[in-house]
């Protein structure tokens, strides 16, 4: 995960010595924001479409957003589709309930430096003696799964992203779980977690680190926020168990779409999934930005026959209470957990969904054995072609106190809802 440094964004002094070294291509933007909630809204995030900015500037430039009190607003340009061409504008503000702001976008010619928010990182291997590089892409084939090569290939057995408040990662290496780094601190770790002092995969993130530490024990569920296809009953886990050698997916390829210091965004391509006597294929994206303890996924199916339901797992290995349901508004639903459920069960966590209301069919639980078990699973409405975006939540105690008491954590989730359902209104002149 890349180090920036600190950008000194306050300042008539500082902001005219980057005038003077940028040059500006084209006249200022204004983008107003206008927020119609009727709650303050912290690091909510702001999406801008290229299409929906005029007069863009020829050759590489870089975006610089300064507010009306002179504050440089952190942002980066996202080229999300891998057109090699940037198509969104990402920034994220703090805006006071029915507030409006108004912003300054100057073009520059060289890059603004940022405080780093968030943050992915994938490293891999070619061979058992060779070291750990890092990567942005990679792609696996059926029978590329550690039990067929021999010896697990990639750093943390996967890509890893991470905001100021929590970090995940994803069983790349063909079981596609979600897992959990619970952090202490809101800087960025450190690269070489998984890799030893020769550059070679080592399980070092499970003991406490300066940043914090893997938690959660996932076992051959999905984690938190992997998913499945279910068919009544049965369910089609997408991919394999640690104990198996061949995948049911044909080739998976993977890139870091996007990493800056506001968002992270990775992209999966799962293609030929065929569980049983199906097969489908699957588009999957994962981003992060800044301040909230959670990650948004985003998955989408080719080849659905129609009687499929999505599956949403929330892992329940070390849990020991109940799952609580809440209909937080006409969007969302929210489902969680909270007891001692990291390892060993030494320290409490809070876990949850938030999946949207329009699609939600109830719940149920996984077996406690075989390919996709010990899961609560949300049941979602799911049609072919047709993306469905929700969120995974994790709430530590060692990263905040208040995360040992349920109704913190709950009270955490109702705010974190609306703050995402929160609606902004964007105007550009």
């Amino acid at each position: 995960m890349k180090r920036y440094t600190l950008f000194a964004s306050a300042g008539a002094a500082i902001l005219t010595l980057l005038f003077s070294q940028c040059q500006t291509a084209t006249k200022d933007i204004e983008i107003a924001l206008t927020n119609t909630a009727t709650i303050d809204l912290t690091d909510k995030a702001i999406s801008i479409d290229r299409s929906e900015i005029s007069d863009l500037p020829e050759g590489e430039v870089f975006p610089l957003i300064v507010s009306t009190e002179g504050d440089t607003i952190p942002s980066q340009l996202n080229d999300l589709d891998g057109d090699q061409k940037w198509d969104e504008l990402f920034f994220v503000v703090d805006l006071l309930s029915n507030g409006s702001e108004t912003y300054s976008l100057q073009w520059v010619s060289e890059k603004p430096q940022y405080v780093v928010r968030t943050s992915a990182r994938f490293g891999k291997r070619s061979s058992a003696d060779t070291p750990v590089e890092p990567a942005t892409s990679e792609t696996l084939y059926a029978d590329d799964l550690p039990k067929s090569i021999g010896f697990q290939r990639y750093q943390t057995d996967g890509p890893s992203w991470e905001n100021d408040k929590v970090g995940f990662r994803d069983y790349l290496d063909g079981r596609n779980a979600k897992d959990l780094f619970g952090k202490t601190t809101s800087l960025m770790s450190p690269e070489n977690v998984g890799i030893n002092a020769e550059g070679a995969v080592e399980d070092t993130y499970h003991v406490m680190a300066d940043w914090g530490r893997d938690i959660l024990s996932v076992g051959n569920s999905v984690g938190i926020g992997g998913y499945a296809l279910a068919v009544e009953d049965q369910l089609m886990r997408l991919g394999v168990t640690v104990d198996d050698s061949i995948n049911n997916v044909e080739e998976t390829t993977f890139r870091i779409a996007a990493e800056g210091p506001v968002k992270s965004v990775l992209s999966y391509h799962f293609e030929n999934w065929h569980p049983n006597d199906r097969e489908y294929n699957v588009d999957e994206t994962t981003s992060i930005w800044p301040g909230m303890y959670a990650y948004q996924n985003t998955v989408k199916f080719s080849g659905l026959k129609g009687d499929e339901n999505l599956v949403i797992g929330l892992v329940n290995i070390n849990n020991q209470n109940p799952l609580e349901e809440i209909e937080m508004n006409d969007q969302w639903v929210v489902l969680f957990t909270h007891d001692m459920q990291t390892y060993d069960r030494q320290w409490w966590l809070g876990l949850a969904l938030i999946v949207p209301r329009d699609l939600y069919q109830g719940y149920s639980e996984a077996p406690e054995t075989g390919q996709l078990s010990k899961s609560f699973l949300a049941k979602l409405k799911v049609e072919d072609e047709k993306p469905v975006t929700y969120y995974a939540v994790a709430g530590w105690e060692l990263s905040d106190q208040g995360f040992k008491d349920p109704d913190f954590f709950k009270s955490y989730l109702e705010n974190l809802v609306s703050q995402l359902s929160a609606n902004v209104e964007v105007t550009i002149k």
